[in-house]
């Protein structure tokens, strides 16, 4: 007879089956690994647009959640709908546990985007970029090409810039197509002389065999040509995105003096994401909680981060140093792509199934 009370019900066996599914999932998806999908093409031809991946949480070491009070399984909003998915009531300070590695230098990494200040930091929008220079780093680019502590850095192998496309007839989806340029990596000049194309040096080696192209020419800003745009001010510095520093990459403990130059540069970075009260910028003079700073001694360690599609990337040259607060994970393997121009079993991407990432 007490068995047979004890016993559950069919409708309470799939409830605690559904709750022991959700609480693995978030443990899963918060200690190890976490699904993520390429949206933009900042990272063609390394990465495409429909790429599935997993981010390792491992690598770098988990992240203690910052937020606690969240609905299971969800980032920002609540699925379907524009309600805020948790409550920032209790927020946790930063801590991550101890990882296999740090980041490297050219590693592929997924953070929180540092800019979107209207969510705490752990559910910031996740971004995807190439880590192209760490903590204490000298970063410099001319025309184009990356140095790193004064060598030039090795590029990646599938990075892409834009280029002039001077044509004599006019081409359609099936000629780029076939070059590996999607309908999303070109645009037609208003005038039809040509188009404007994202394409790495070795796609366009191959365009350049085709007798339909009179001729073809890499977009490169000119050095001296500033850009109001460009971190921490382009204007200034007269820096673009192909003419930029040299810039250091903040290091933990590192310690700098706070001339009118350095506040220059790192006054953005010292404000929004050193943990201050709060910090003002007076005559080109740094002020923490109304005191004048004669040096400052940075809190945390600072990276910057570009996307492999060099001239379609709106990243660290563009919004300044990820801190390492923000930091996801590594970027591990893919398990899936879709190409979203193709339809039926064309559109899977058989050849990046369990695919590496480097």
């Amino acid at each position: 007879m007490n068995q047979e009370k004890n016993k559950k019900s069919a409708s309470r066996e799939w409830i605690d089956a559904l709750l022991f599914a959700v609480i693995a999932a978030s443990l899963i998806r918060w200690l190890l690994l976490e699904p993520f999908t390429i949206p933009t093409a900042s990272m063609e031809k390394s990465l495409l647009v429909g790429d599935f991946l997993f981010v390792s949480k491992m690598h770098y070491g988990t992240r203690v959640p910052k937020t606690i009070l969240q609905v299971p399984l969800t980032h920002q909003k609540i699925w379907g709908t524009d309600l805020k998915s948790y409550s920032e009531a209790i927020q946790l300070p930063y801590y991550r546990l101890p990882g296999f590695t740090s980041i490297k230098r050219n590693d592929v990494v997924v953070f929180n985007f540092p800019e979107e200040f209207q969510y705490p930091v752990d559910l910031k929008t996740n971004y995807i970029k190439r880590a192209i220079a760490i903590p204490g780093d000298v970063l410099e680019i001319k025309e184009a090409q990356l140095y790193v502590n004064g060598q030039p850095s090795e590029n990646p192998e599938e990075m892409q810039f834009s280029y002039d496309v001077i044509v004599n007839r006019p081409l359609n989806d099936e000629f780029f197509d076939r070059y590996g340029i999607n309908p999303d990596s070109y645009y037609p000049f208003s005038d039809n002389s040509g188009y404007f194309v994202f394409a790495t040096d070795e796609m366009i080696k191959e365009l350049e065999k085709s007798p339909a192209i009179s001729s073809i020419q890499k977009r490169i800003s000119k050095p001296g040509q500033g850009d109001s745009n460009i971190f921490p001010d382009g204007t200034y510095y007269k820096w673009n995105k192909d003419n930029f520093g040299p810039l250091e990459v903040p290091a933990k403990g590192q310690t700098i003096a706070l001339t009118e130059d350095n506040v220059r540069r790192y006054s953005f970075t010292i404000e929004k994401y050193e943990g201050h009260e709060s910090v003002t910028v007076e005559d080109n003079k740094l002020f923490i909680d109304g005191v004048e700073q004669e040096s400052y001694t940075f809190k945390q360690n600072y990276y910057f981060m570009m996307g492999d599609n060099r001239h379609d990337s709106l990243d660290s040259r563009f919004w300044g140093f990820v801190p390492e607060d923000h930091v996801v994970g590594k970027a591990w393997f893919l398990w899936l792509s879709l190409e979203k121009h193709k339809s039926m079993f064309n559109k899977i991407r058989w050849d990046r199934f369990f695919k590496s990432i480097d």
